[in-house]
């Protein structure tokens, strides 16, 4: 059989049932529709999580300050690392293991149906903490350089530790007590997204440090622009304690790249293998329109055989069909799935990342689904016998 009479054949069994035809294309179609997509999102989404790895953990640099005498670290010295290029904020904190279990009170009343004491963290720290957290004031503001040179009673409340308190409106100045004296409280600090341990903590100016033992700066964290951290890690050593900066412990900002690809590497394989899932699905279908369809055709396989088709040529003509019906489904949901990306994209304002070489290949890989499909019903047909075919 010349191979133009073969593809005539194929195209001819093609098209003698166009609504069977259709709807196993359909299963060829769903499948690579569902893998180009769903490797198109997941290259998609593995750049969001890049990006969201470079906003958190690439602008971020922790200085630690042992202790020492005389001190590292003044409280002023901050001022100096936030004229480095490249710094956004930077605060100077104080924290000790004595300061952090401090009975802290809403009032003095005893009242036995509510918990009016708390024990919580108390740490000193400048007025630049909550920009550098990645935190925001949900009531109040958060204490400036003039409460710490006017040394004013004044404390700021993480979130968590607020309604511990039971402190939910701060316009009529309410009062904590520590100890036995009250302070003023002025602002409450959302649950930052770096340092969350400070949601649930009492934050005083570094005036009122020495009242709990927190008389020198025990870290410094620096926030920085994108791309500029691990300098300012180099630099801040010297900026914050010059001649001493070989003592300071910086905590190197870790390089996203590897937990990065990582990650975005588990998304990718995720999505790869729920497309292989929908790609198996459209060939199972494939495989058994194409079985059914040989059992119907029982009587043209057997007339094809008595006038000298060879077994070779009944199954190249069923594997071909498959092959084509293969290869119209990759080349329909190749366009669907890219089609359906750029609009996911749209919908949710993402950049669209997509292989070109993934869209090329698609309709290769409907058409070897097809082949492959389509070989146990072509191997079927071929070793039907003439005469039992006829009969």
């Amino acid at each position: 059989m010349h191979v133009r009479d073969l593809a005539g054949e194929a195209f001819a069994g093609m098209l003698a049932c166009p609504v069977r035809t259709a709807l196993t294309t359909l299963g060829t179609v769903l499948g690579i529709t569902t893998l180009v997509v769903t490797l198109g999102v997941a290259a998609t989404a593995g750049n969001q999580i890049v990006g969201r790895f470079d906003e958190l953990t690439a602008t971020s640099v922790t200085v630690d300050v042992p202790e020492h005498d005389p001190p590292l670290v003044a409280w002023d010295a901050v001022e100096q690392v936030t004229r480095l290029r490249g710094v956004t904020s930077a605060v100077a904190l104080a924290e000790s293991e004595a300061a952090a279990n401090v009975a802290v009170r809403a009032n003095r009343l005893v009242d036995p149906t509510r918990a009016a004491g708390r024990t919580l963290t108390v740490l000193a720290a400048t007025s630049g903490l909550p920009e550098t957290v990645r935190g925001r004031m949900v009531q109040g503001r958060f204490f400036d350089q003039g409460h710490v040179d006017r040394g004013e009673r004044v404390v700021v409340l993480g979130e968590q530790a607020a309604r511990m308190l039971g402190v939910t409106r701060i316009d009529r100045a309410p009062a904590v007590f520590i100890g036995e004296q009250p302070y003023t409280v002025i602002g409450v600090l959302g649950e930052p997204r770096r340092e969350r341990a400070l949601a649930a903590a009492v934050m005083v100016p570094s005036s009122l440090g020495p009242r709990f033992g927190l008389r020198h700066v025990t870290r410094v964290l620096v926030a920085t622009g994108l791309g500029a951290a691990e300098l300012i890690a180099r630099q801040a050593p010297a900026a914050l304690s010059p001649g001493n900066e070989h003592l300071l412990l910086v905590g190197s900002p870790a390089t996203p790249a590897r937990a990065r690809d990582a990650v975005a590497g588990d998304v990718e394989a995720l999505f790869l293998v729920l497309g292989l899932v929908s790609l198996v699905v459209g060939a199972v279908g494939i495989a058994n329109v194409t079985l059914v369809t040989v059992m119907e055709r029982t009587a043209e396989i057997g007339l094809r055989r008595a006038l000298g088709a060879a077994r070779r040529h009944i199954a190249a003509q069923f594997l071909l069909e498959s092959t084509l019906v293969g290869l119209t489904g990759g080349v329909i949901g190749a366009a669907l799935g890219v089609v359906a990306i750029v609009a996911v994209s749209a919908v949710q304002r993402w950049t669209p990342v997509l292989d070109v070489r993934l869209a090329l290949a698609a309709p290769g890989a409907g058409a070897a689904v097809g082949l492959l499909a389509g070989l146990y019903p072509a191997l079927r047909a071929a070793r039907m016998e003439p005469v039992d075919a006829l009969r």
